[in-house]
């Protein structure tokens, strides 16, 4: 897409959503015409056959032009910065699934991230100090197996995630209740910068949308959606954690809860989501070994044509010029088993051998270490002899 095709479909797309139509009117209309230059164009008449007001309609002719320029003005400021509606292909998959998917997201970062298998670790602003380190624990471990970790950049336990994966070099995506550019509460914006650089941002409120109360079980269930599965390390009985957890479950994502001392009132949160039939989980790979079929999923998903059912079946090929067995694959997956070695190899060295993209290397990856074929540690993959 062009510079000037861009920033019209970003324009028409603001209009779109400052207009302060329904969500569902406004994927109906991205539904109908396929982009927001298009659903802009069709008209007060097609506007108001798709759900939307003559309110919705005025506002949408003129919008709020303190809130169109300071949005615009976000979108330009950094080729990082984008805006993804419901139209566009790089629109998350397993986010469309939920029942209230948002029309728009606002990212800053890569927006890859947000096909790559994630895992939410959430808990109590409030942690105890035992909390954040197990925290830590699982994000880290999970960001070396080559899991995305997503949170809400709170204070507590979110933001021990993401600091723990960001320090592991793993990706880490941050899903926020206000607009992109504002970190609550402000003490993160540090952290917010560092996500914004190394992982990715995203959030469904334009930029300089203040912190409001309603505006955070809204963004759980962004997070909930994005999700395969959702941690809850220590939380409250009365927490947005356990909110969280119950978007998750009824996004048929798994809940895991960690367990913990019966004086503690961070643990009586985890201890009741595990009554109600979430996972009791010890360790990171216990998370993993729950998540392997659903990681398998969503790379057979990613990729189209990628066999790699074939790995989970058991079975396997001899690829031409390749040492050692490797999965029954496509072309993809056979250069990528080619390009690792039994040294240590990083990423961006596998994407240079392959010619893959990072997003799309993730999943494979991911997949191949839960069916016991490659080694990851550090963020540096290798085979495993068999």
């Amino acid at each position: 897409m062009s510079p000037s095709v861009e920033t019209a479909e970003h324009e028409a797309l603001l209009r779109l959503l400052l207009s302060g139509a329904p969500a569902a009117s406004l994927r109906r209309l991205l539904d109908s015409h396929g982009s927001g230059v298009a659903a802009l164009a069709a008209g007060t008449r097609d506007w108001a056959s798709h759900g939307l007001d003559a309110a919705a309609c005025r506002a949408l002719r003129n919008p709020d032009p303190d809130a169109f320029g300071r949005a615009l003005a976000w979108l330009s400021a950094s080729p990082a910065h984008c805006l993804l509606s419901w139209a566009h292909p790089d629109y998350p998959p397993l986010l469309r699934r939920i029942a209230t998917p948002p029309p728009m997201l606002f990212v800053a970062g890569d927006p890859a991230l947000l096909w790559q298998p994630m895992v939410a670790i959430v808990g109590s602003r409030a942690a105890t100090a035992g909390g954040n380190a197990n925290a830590a624990l699982f994000a880290t471990a999970l960001a070396r197996a080559g899991l995305c970790i997503g949170s809400g950049l709170a204070t507590g336990i979110d933001a021990a995630a993401h600091a723990a994966t960001l320090e592991a070099g793993g990706a880490t995506v941050a899903v926020l209740g206000t607009g992109p550019d504002l970190a609550y509460p402000p003490s993160n914006a540090g952290l917010l910068a560092r996500i914004g650089k190394a992982g990715a941002v995203i959030s469904e409120y334009p930029p300089g949308t203040p912190p409001r109360r309603a505006q955070f079980p809204s963004r759980n269930r962004i997070l909930a959606g994005l999700a395969l599965g959702v941690v809850v390390v220590e939380a409250a009985v009365r927490s947005g954690a356990l909110i969280t957890a119950r978007l998750a479950g009824e996004a048929g994502r798994e809940v895991f809860a960690l367990p913990g001392s019966i004086h503690n009132p961070m643990a009586r949160g985890c201890h009741r989501l595990i009554r109600e039939g979430a996972q009791l989980v010890e360790t990171p790979e216990d998370v993993l070994e729950t998540l392997a079929p659903m990681v398998r999923d969503l790379a057979c998903a990613l990729r189209g044509t990628l066999a790699i059912e074939s790995g989970i079946e058991g079975a396997l090929t001899r690829a031409p010029g390749v040492d050692t067995e490797a999965p029954a694959a496509d072309a993809a997956q056979v250069r990528l088993w080619r390009a690792l070695g039994h040294d240590p190899v990083d990423l961006d060295t596998l994407a240079e051998r392959t010619g893959l993209t990072v997003a799309e290397l993730s999943p494979m990856l991911l997949a191949m270490e839960l069916e016991g074929r490659v080694a990851a540690e550090y963020g540096r993959y290798t085979r495993i002899a068999r």
